[in-house]
């Protein structure tokens, strides 16, 4: 579906641009990619690896409406990736992730419908669901704003899904890279939040796949979530460094013992596919389709029980500590 399209990916330059990247490249035949961060060194550095002629790498900042607008002139589908992420770093600085991760979203919003965007996929979080932490809380609002601008569209053609998934194996200041450097580093023990905490897993390549999947399958207006397996915070530790001790540290200001993908107040309008749950809007369109248990592809899903949830603790699915090395 990307032959010969023009694709936009805001926060290009982090782990899932240059994954996602990397499979448009090797899988489609793009017209145009165009990458928009503000960080120049990353863009030199991806550069380097993905300076195909098709490639564009355009400096700016989710915040500045005006700039964002003139990227996404003639775009045809936009992955919204950028957002500001780490937990405690928002707690302490709150108004930077206000900034970036709701004001972002709106200014993305307004560009898409401007320039007759296709489709616009935003990423979401587990930590969007019941939110404990301004992160959490960010990116709720943001999934918001884009389920609610299928509605103000008007004649424009732009459709808006937000995709939701936990954590991604790997990924920057993520906990696998941190536990790595500890252990090369030759420290003794390994510190551990809490011993029961839970996580929902999933890899780089299965969120590109994943996202790719659901520019095919939206209406516009759903947030999808991959059905993937979690992982104990103590199995992981015990994965990486079977020799190693682990001692307490305690949990980080604004994080969760459980992660959760879909609450029990959501079950209302949670649809349940082969591999992925999807939410339907709370709100009704007024000249969009609002049907979402079939999707695009004329899959159909069924609707969960009325209070079902899920989250990483009652997940009937946990990886085993060879599945973690695998993964």
């Amino acid at each position: 579906m990307f032959n010969g399209k023009q694709i936009l990916i805001t926060g290009g330059t982090g782990s899932f641009g240059n994954k996602f990247v990397k499979n448009l490249l090797q899988n489609y035949s793009p017209k145009r990619v165009v990458i928009y961060s503000r960080d120049e060194l990353k863009q030199y550095e991806m550069q380097q690896v993905y300076n195909q002629s098709c490639m564009r790498y355009f400096i700016g900042d989710v915040r500045d409406k005006e700039r964002i607008t003139m990227a996404m002139q003639g775009i045809d589908y936009v992955v919204h990736a950028a957002a500001l992420k780490q937990v405690p770093a928002a707690e302490y600085n709150p108004m930077e992730c206000i900034k970036t991760n709701i004001n972002g979203a709106e200014n993305i919003i307004h560009a898409a419908v401007a320039n007759n965007v296709d489709k616009v996929i935003a990423l979401s979080t587990d930590k969007a669901a019941n939110p404990i932490n301004l992160y959490g809380a960010t990116k709720l609002a943001s999934d918001k704003l884009f389920v609610a601008a299928n509605n103000m569209v008007g004649s424009c053609k732009t459709c808006f899904s937000v995709v939701r998934y936990g954590n991604v194996v790997g990924s920057r200041g993520s906990v696998v890279p941190f536990f790595k450097k500890l252990i090369e580093r030759g420290e003794t023990s390994l510190p551990i939040t809490h011993p029961d905490m839970t996580r929902f897993w999933i890899t780089l390549d299965q969120g590109v796949q994943f996202v790719i999947q659901n520019f095919q399958r939206m209406h516009g207006g759903e947030i999808f979530i991959p059905k993937i397996p979690s992982v104990r915070i103590m199995d992981l530790a015990h994965a990486l460094a079977p020799d190693l001790a682990t001692h307490i540290v305690g949990i980080r200001p604004g994080e969760k013992l459980h992660e959760v993908m879909v609450p029990a107040d959501d079950s209302y309008h949670t649809y349940e596919f082969d591999d992925h749950f999807v939410i339907a809007p709370s709100i009704s369109f007024n000249s969009r389709r609002n049907d979402f248990h079939i999707n695009a592809l004329h899959q159909q899903g069924q609707q969960v029980e009325i209070g079902f949830s899920y989250n990483s603790l009652d997940n009937p699915v946990f990886l085993t500590l060879e599945q973690i090395r695998d993964y």
